[in-house]
């Protein structure tokens, strides 16, 4: 019982750093992966909740084709300056 809360305590943490850090990181793309790290980490709490239904669509949407799209967007973006 204790390992259980244990875990939800760390996937928390986790969660808020990852949310931060997505927030805070100035590269795009590293965004993109902070996010995709983030969907997966609500996947495994879904998951330990026993909403495998949902943990599966959250793998499936927000840690696999929201993350890619992300990323194929960055690499197809132009920037008009040197910045």
């Amino acid at each position: 019982m204790i390992g259980l809360e244990l875990f939800n305590t760390f996937i928390l943490l986790l969660l808020v750093v990852a949310a931060v850090a997505s927030l805070w990181v100035k590269d795009l793309l590293v965004s993109a992966v902070v996010f995709g790290v983030y969907s997966f980490l609500m996947c495994l709490l879904w998951a330990e909740m026993g909403a495998v239904d949902v943990a599966f669509t959250e793998a499936t949407v927000g840690a696999g084709i929201s993350t890619v799209v992300l990323v194929a967007t960055i690499f197809n973006l132009r920037r008009k300056s040197n910045d």
